[in-house]
């Protein structure tokens, strides 16, 4: 057999290179294992250049025949694919966010003609996924100012006011129309027209402080924050042993300051969770009343109560009647084999449309996009309708058995829709 004059490592890679070509499944470490190979068995003989082939570069058999061919192009026909020149080196530059790192552009190490790879390397999308509670301090501030740039548009909700439409629209503007018929001698040359109004849809968001979601309770505060100040019609609510409204402390721009006067005003931050209270409170104070009626409404919590959880289970139901949509956010979800079983999230679940996870910054955009798309209310009930609509018969504690919950077992990461 006929070989180049040429080292065996040269020889392992473009031989290597060659099988590849033809579809050959490589391993990573093949080619330094043929070369060692090589340089014990010699390059005189073809019988242990082949067997060494063999034994190194082919894991499948099917690989064998193109192998052969292989092995008969490269080494008996003189094909030079792993002998030509060597390329020019590519030099990998790595530009990080450390602002020490910075400086000129160094010429490569093979002269101006060499190849440069530059590659950036930013920890935001690791940290966009990783755990609050793993979190260390450092990471956490910078989850929290990465939050800044959340936006909560928000669904919108139709009114009985009307606006002026445009174009053609659903009803005619026969005030305007006639004013501008005066203009030309009172014949209607332009008609105009009304379309339905509408305005952003009230959020309210309800966020247990209690001690089982110290780990979470400031990175969920801080996104109430972005979304209270950044639009109107938000309302946010700290749920602990009591029921505390923070809507104005959270008003400030400043998230330091509206932090601050956040903790001042919540008097049972990481104490005890009495969810079923705290909900018949806002119920009866502020919910029912008004301020839930036709709203989405977000309860952030891991569920762990020490109250009645049949208090919780009325509670929600009595929200879930007048709310458009109810969301529960649990940073508990993301744990590999989570099930809502305890008592509190277990009397909670018939009466949520959405279950998300709530324990990174990636499933809080998540959230922000749930929130922003209007899924719209459940048409009601009628002969042979397969809709679960509130209020109706069999669908509550005042109407029969709550509705089941789908996605309340072994769900999947992400949003999962539950009485959609």
């Amino acid at each position: 057999m006929t070989t180049p004059t040429e080292q065996p490592e040269r020889l392992a890679v473009g031989f290597a290179r060659l099988l590849r070509h033809a579809g050959v499944a490589v391993p990573g470490g093949a080619p330094a294992s043929y070369a060692e190979a090589l340089a014990a068995v010699g390059l005189e003989d073809e019988g242990p250049v082949y067997w060494a082939g063999r034994a190194t570069l082919v894991r499948r058999p099917e690989d064998v025949p193109a192998y052969d061919a292989c092995f008969q192009a490269y080494w008996r026909g003189g094909v030079t694919v792993g002998l030509r020149a060597a390329p020019a080196p590519e030099t990998v530059a790595i530009a990080t966010d450390d602002p020490e790192h910075e400086g000129g552009a160094e010429e490569p190490a093979g002269g101006p003609e060499a190849t440069v790879l530059h590659l950036r390397y930013s920890p935001t999308e690791v940290l966009r996924e990783k755990d609050f509670a793993e979190c260390t301090p450092e990471e956490l501030a910078e989850a929290q100012r990465m939050m800044a740039a959340l936006r909560l548009g928000g669904a919108r909700r139709r009114t009985r006011r009307r606006r002026r439409a445009p174009r053609r629209g659903t009803w005619p503007d026969l005030g305007r129309t006639v004013r501008h018929a005066l203009r030309t001698g009172g014949e209607p040359v332009h008609r105009h027209w009304h379309v339905p109004g509408d305005r952003p849809r009230r959020v309210v968001f309800l966020c247990d402080v209690s001690g089982s979601m110290a780990p979470y309770a400031r990175a969920l505060l801080r996104f109430l924050h972005v979304t209270v100040a950044g639009r109107p019609g938000v309302e946010a609510f700290t749920i602990g042993t009591r029921l505390t409204r923070v809507t104005r402390a959270l008003s400030a721009r400043d998230p330091d300051a509206a932090m601050r006067q956040a903790a001042l005003a919540v008097p049972d931050w990481s104490g005890g969770t009495r969810l079923g209270e705290a909900l018949r409170q806002f119920n009866d104070r502020w919910g029912t009343g008004g301020m839930a009626r036709g709203a989405v409404v977000v309860v952030l919590s891991d569920g762990w109560d020490r109250g009645d959880p049949a208090v919780l289970g009325e509670e929600m139901a009595r929200m879930a009647r007048v709310a458009h949509r109810v969301v529960w956010v649990n940073p508990l979800k993301a744990t590999p084999g989570y099930a809502p079983l305890v008592r509190g999230m277990a009397a909670a679940l018939p009466y949520v449309d959405e279950f998300m996870e709530g324990h990174s910054l990636a499933s809080l955009e998540a959230l922000a996009a749930v929130l922003d798309a209007d899924a719209g209310r459940r048409p009601a009930p009628g002969p042979g309708s397969a809709s679960r609509g509130r209020g109706a018969p069999g669908n509550g504690p005042r109407g029969g058995a709550p509705r089941r919950a789908r996605g309340s077992g072994k769900e999947a990461a992400g949003t999962t829709r539950v009485g959609a």
